[in-house]
Order: structure tokens, then sequence, then C-alpha cells
């Protein structure tokens, strides 16, 4: 081995070792309050600050990755799977996804989180929204809502959101009805383009969008 190559040994065993180590989550379950089961993929480690990631109809826990391992430094993330999909099992109300939510806001607050953030996509987002109005005040500190699917009550809707959506999509009606509805404090972020909910992460405006989000989460 030259010593040109040896010299980069070193570099390439910890870019490697930083590769596996940021690729690494630690999958675990927890109950429902229904008697439910919910699967998660865990990253980051325990701490003050949290945020669970919910899933679209089309997406699971493993399509956060991505954003998971951004959202993860310096904070304890759970990406989970909704009833009914992966292992993730129905409780006495089968679609009470918001009970999913909820089970998973109260694990990480039973590890010690003091202040957790949701962030849900289309499906997920009225899951998380729908959370949100029921959990005791303060279980929940604030909500990243992309693109919600229709959720009830939007009026007692109280908590620090974030609203996101693409300006063309077909649902953008629906979302700013659901803005305008809303009682606590509120944003809404509009971005470019036709992207529904998580399939922005794939586009031009992903990195726009990730951004936003981890400004959000970390805002006091």
């Amino acid at each position: 081995m030259t010593s040109r190559a040896a010299g980069r040994l070193p570099l390439m065993l910890a870019s490697a070792l930083a590769l596996v180590t940021a690729a690494s989550a630690e999958e675990l379950s927890f109950s429902t309050a229904d008697g439910g089961t919910v699967v998660a993929d865990a990253y980051g480690e325990r701490g003050r600050d949290a945020v669970v990631l919910a899933p679209g109809a089309v997406f699971d826990k493993g399509s956060w990755r991505p954003q998971a391992e951004r959202l993860a430094a310096g904070r304890r993330v759970l990406a989970i799977d909704f009833r009914g999909h992966g292992r993730s099992r129905a409780g006495s109300e089968p679609d009470a996804l918001y009970q999913d939510v909820l089970a998973a806001v109260r694990h990480l607050r039973a590890e010690g989180s003091k202040r957790v953030a949701v962030v849900g996509g289309s499906l997920g987002a009225a899951a998380a929204a729908r959370a949100a109005i029921a959990a005791p005040p303060g279980e929940i500190d604030r909500l990243v809502l992309l693109a919600p699917a229709a959720f009830e009550g939007a009026d007692r809707l109280r908590i620090r959101t974030l609203f996101v959506v693409s300006v063309d999509e077909p649902s953008a009606a629906r979302v700013h009805a659901l803005y305008e509805r809303t009682s606590g404090p509120k944003r809404l972020l509009e971005l470019p383009g036709a992207a529904h909910a998580q399939h922005v992460f794939a586009t031009e405006q992903g990195e726009r969008l990730v951004a936003a989000i981890l400004d959000f989460v970390a805002e006091p």
C-alpha cells in the first residue's frame, strides 16, 4: 500500500462509520390508548426536544428517513407506521389514526422529552391535527401540517401550527380553508409547484421545506 493510500484509509473508515451511524434507526413499539400497537423507527438521543413524523397514506415510517436524520441532530425523532400498515395494529377504534400519534407523543414524554412537535403529511397531517385537538393543553407543542387531508374541529386547533401547501396542487383550496378555520397561532408556507405533502421532498423545493421544518420546530 502506498503512503498516499494509507493516508486516505482513516478518512475512508471515518466516512463509512459516519454513514452507518447516520443510517441507523432503532425500531420500537408501544401501545395506544385503545389497545393497538404502533411500530416506529427512533432516531437520535433522548433529550428535551422531540418530533413525531406521521406519514401520508402511500408512505410508511421508512419514507421519513432522510428528514428524520436531519431532525435528529439534537433531538429525539419517532417515525411511525399507522395502524394497519407494516406491523402496527389497530385497537378498538380501527380508524382512529390520531390515537397512534398520541401514543407516539406520550412515549416521547415518558422518555423525558419536554417539547414534542408533530410533523404529518396529508392523511398523517389530518391525524396529527386531530391528535392535537384531542390532547390536553401542552402535550403537543407545535404542528407541521403538509397539505393535510380534511379533519373535523379545525376551529378547536389552538396550538402553534405551520401549514404547508404547493400552490398548484389539487388540494390547495382545501388546505387554505382549513388554515382560515384554525384559531391558534399559525403560519402558511406556500411552495411553487404541484407536489403534494411528502412528495415535495423529492422536488427542488425539498431542501426549502426541510429548512422550514427545522426552523419551525427549533423556535422557542
